[in-house]
């Protein structure tokens, strides 16, 4: 499995560009990541959020056009889609595909898991895909995703930390803001996190 990162947009949110078998996978296009992806993937299959913060789907409905490639979005957060009080001129994008808390798919033979971690957003998730976790912006590189925006929950992230502290194997975490981490290192956090909330 391939990985291609680029953080875009004032708030240098990572854009992914996950190959695997020869066929790839865009996580998170942000504010103009459609240059970035098309110069970058020859076999795109779909586009995945996370979660649906404007600088993380800010790219979609324009992919989908140039791509013709399906969008899928966690179902509790498509709303944000349609718009953003913080970000009037968001492009609206409509996902082709709503996803299920922890819903398993196979998108072109390769299996994604949406790992369900809300607090940060009703529906946000960690993208499992192979050894790698694309976290959004539920975990970060010793820090977590806020908890005091519009929609946000602190009870749900404290139950999210906990969730995560049960998981019993470690992968590579890729964050939707800063440098890459893993399961076990953050884990190692979670206590904290949770008094802090």
């Amino acid at each position: 499995m391939q990985i291609k990162v680029q953080p875009m947009g004032a708030y240098q949110t990572n854009c992914y560009i996950v190959t695997n078998n020869g066929k790839e996978l865009i996580i998170d296009p942000g504010v103009g990541a459609t240059e970035w992806v098309m110069a970058n993937v020859t076999n795109p299959m779909a586009i995945l959020n996370t979660h649906g913060h404007f600088d993380h789907v800010w790219s979609n409905a324009e992919l989908q056009k140039k791509l013709e490639i399906p969008l899928y979005t966690p179902k509790d957060d498509a709303f944000f889609l349609k718009s953003s009080s913080w970000m009037p001129d968001l492009p609206p994008s409509t996902p082709d595909y709503l996803v299920n808390p922890d819903e398993e798919l196979e998108i072109g033979g390769v299996k994604v898991k949406f790992l369900h971690f809300p607090g940060h957003t009703p529906g946000c998730s960690a993208i499992e895909i192979g050894d790698a976790w694309f976290s959004g912006d539920f975990i970060f590189q010793k820090s977590i995703g806020r908890t005091d925006f519009p929609y946000s929950n602190p009870e749900d992230m404290k139950q999210s930390l906990l969730k995560f502290k049960t998981i019993p194997y470690d992968k590579k975490v890729y964050p939707g803001h800063g440098e890459p981490t893993t399961i076990k290192q953050e884990q190692q956090y979670a206590d904290f996190w949770i008094q802090q909330l």
